[in-house]
């Protein structure tokens, strides 16, 4: 991993590492795992960047807001609606009619996994998700949400009978089995999410390093294209393990 230190992240650690060294504290006496005290610079890389991008998908919803019209849709809104509208295509697919309910979810999940993705073609910014605590956070955030749903939707022992198959007799092999691969999901989101955008972000940089001209434009646009496509790949996952989740047998 990446050790230098972003200007952002000098940033927040000479004037706001009191707030963040308090919040490291309270969780390193709770007991959680890998939060310990940063011992005067606690921001990390990865979080500004991660709390960058937040800021910014902020601003981006304030303005398209007031700017939002029937009658003339601008550029701007056009682009946002396009992605919703795809979205709502692939959901009601895999999903079903009642689709809609979770689409705001996969928007949000989609957008960020993007602009955190291209955030790294930025001078003097990273790519949030070329480090591994990104991705896995969302991931883990994807695996709550769709057994949460699952739960909704077909209540607890209602939602157990998914892990024990259509066959009866089969339960006690299929209940393990199901088990481990529900478990296995997070981590497999996580690392192809994850070594991706590391490596694209490495060869790109030296690329860059070596060649700065014709060969860095060409690996940028390549840079674009992953991005894309692991920003789709990870949302479409995650819609075929909500649409697994709530699917009725009748259906």
């Amino acid at each position: 991993m990446p050790e230098h230190e972003l200007w952002l992240t000098a940033l927040l650690n000479r004037f706001l590492a009191g707030p963040a060294e308090m919040v490291l504290n309270l969780a390193s006496r709770l007991g959680l795992p890998g939060l310990h005290p940063g011992q005067g610079r606690p921001w990390t890389n990865y979080v500004a960047m991660e709390i960058l991008v937040i800021l910014l998908l902020m601003i981006a919803a304030a303005v398209l807001r007031t700017r939002l019209s029937v009658e003339r849709p601008g550029t701007f809104q056009l682009s946002f609606e396009a992605v919703y509208n795809f979205l709502g295509e692939q959901a009601r697919d895999i999903v079903g009619p009642d689709s809609e309910r979770y689409l705001a979810f996969f928007c949000t999940i989609a957008i960020f996994i993007l602009c955190s993705n291209l955030l790294g073609l930025v001078p003097s910014f990273d790519a949030p998700t070329m480090y591994y605590y990104v991705p896995a956070g969302v991931a883990a955030c994807c695996f709550v949400y769709y057994h949460s749903q699952g739960v909704r939707v077909q209540g607890p022992l209602g939602y157990l009978k998914h892990f024990a198959g259509p066959m009866w007799w089969l339960a006690w092999f299929m209940f393990p089995l199901e088990i481990i691969s529900h478990c296995i999901r997070p981590f497999s989101l996580t690392v192809r999410l994850y070594a991706n955008m590391y490596a694209g972000e490495q060869v790109t940089t030296s690329f860059i390093s070596l060649v700065p001209f014709v060969i860095p434009i060409a690996l940028m646009a390549l840079h674009i294209l992953v991005s894309l496509i692991q920003a789709f790949i990870f949302t479409m996952l995650t819609i075929a393990y909500v649409g697994g989740a709530v699917a009725q047998e009748e259906h």
